[in-house]
């Protein structure tokens, strides 16, 4: 039934959008950078000192990718010959192992720092639906992964994206429920309110973020105190900024005129919120700067869709360029950062 539901959630997401043309061959050459052999990499986020990204895995046979930077070669650290497993059984005590089976990835977080030793969470469908715990060694020449723990969603929460706090627990988007309505899709693409924010603690298991409803909760970030949340609603095509731990939360949104996805904050403290243009005939991935403060947005970047890269879900900023990931399709796009 878990399987089921999250089947019917991923097909409904590709159908709500034009089917993707053919893809040719991935060639690492051309003038725009690519960086070949990806499944769908929804996400990343890049290791301490710019040599690496990680990359999630939206469909196929799923995993962890690991990229170096200089040479844009991939390669699956989990699951993997030199992935590690070392249950963290006091941190997530409930868990009941590391993943088998079907083990597709979605939305990254990786803590802040130098290492060595970092934390990296992941979204995780398939066999389950759940948050995945990993540790991250930077030291080696080639960093390695090691899996430390999970936290299975409840029902009927269908993951998105996560953002881990320091304790071990974490926040994260119930964008669309497990099991819902066949027209639950379109009705949260009408920007009907259909699923909020999560966080979870050892101590107190999960609770609902007050005041986070949203259409299609999803990508996620949260300032460096802890007291606000940053928040991209898809269906509303709507930035959310909300205080955490406030009675009543203050919220205030504003709409960007696309369907934002992920969002990550870039080395100017701004958040970078990446997202597709859907409208008829206007096609394209998007990319703008959103100011925390005071809400002012920026344009970086929109890029019409076509059949070599289309369905942008992320951006984040390496070097000089940016890299753009993607729902669909078999590369991550390396563009200059404007």
């Amino acid at each position: 039934m878990l399987l089921a539901s999250l089947l019917v959630a991923v097909g409904a997401r590709v159908a709500a959008q034009p089917a993707a043309p053919p893809q040719p061959p991935c060639d690492p050459a051309v003038e725009t950078k690519w960086v070949c052999g990806q499944q769908t990499p929804e996400d990343l986020v890049a290791l301490p000192r710019g040599q690496w990204v990680l990359a999630s895995a939206y469909q196929g046979t799923g995993g962890i990718n690991l990229i170096e930077v200089g040479d844009r070669k991939s390669t699956s650290v989990f699951p993997g010959p030199a992935a590690k497993q070392r249950h963290d059984k006091k941190s997530y005590p409930d868990c009941p192992g590391p993943p088998t089976g079907a083990f597709t990835t979605h939305g990254l977080y990786l803590a802040p720092g130098n290492g060595p030793v970092l934390q990296l969470m992941a979204v995780g469908h398939g066999a389950r639906e759940s948050i995945e715990v990993f540790q991250v060694d930077v030291r080696p020449a080639t960093p390695s992964v090691t899996w430390v723990g999970c936290v299975i969603a409840q029902e009927p929460i269908g993951l998105n994206s996560v953002r881990g706090l320091a304790d071990g627990g974490f926040i994260t988007t119930n964008w669309l429920p497990r099991g819902g309505a066949p027209d639950a899709m379109q009705k949260m693409m009408a920007g009907e309110k259909n699923g909020e924010l999560w966080e979870w603690h050892t101590a107190s298991g999960w609770q609902k973020v007050p005041g986070s409803e949203a259409a299609g909760a999803n990508g996620i970030e949260l300032s460096d105190d802890g007291k606000t949340i940053y928040m991209a609603a898809w269906g509303s095509q709507s930035f959310i900024r909300l205080t955490r731990g406030a009675t009543p939360p203050k919220r205030d949104e504003i709409p960007l005129g696309f369907r934002v996805d992920n969002i990550h904050f870039a080395r100017d403290g701004t958040l970078l919120a990446a997202g597709q243009i859907t409208d008829e005939g206007n096609r394209s991935s998007r990319v703008v700067k959103v100011d925390p403060k005071t809400l002012a947005v920026r344009d970086l970047l929109t890029l019409p869709d076509n059949a070599t890269f289309a369905g942008n879900t992320t951006a984040i900023e390496v070097g000089k360029d940016l890299w753009l990931g993607s729902y669909r399709g078999n590369r991550i796009a390396i563009v200059p950062a404007p």
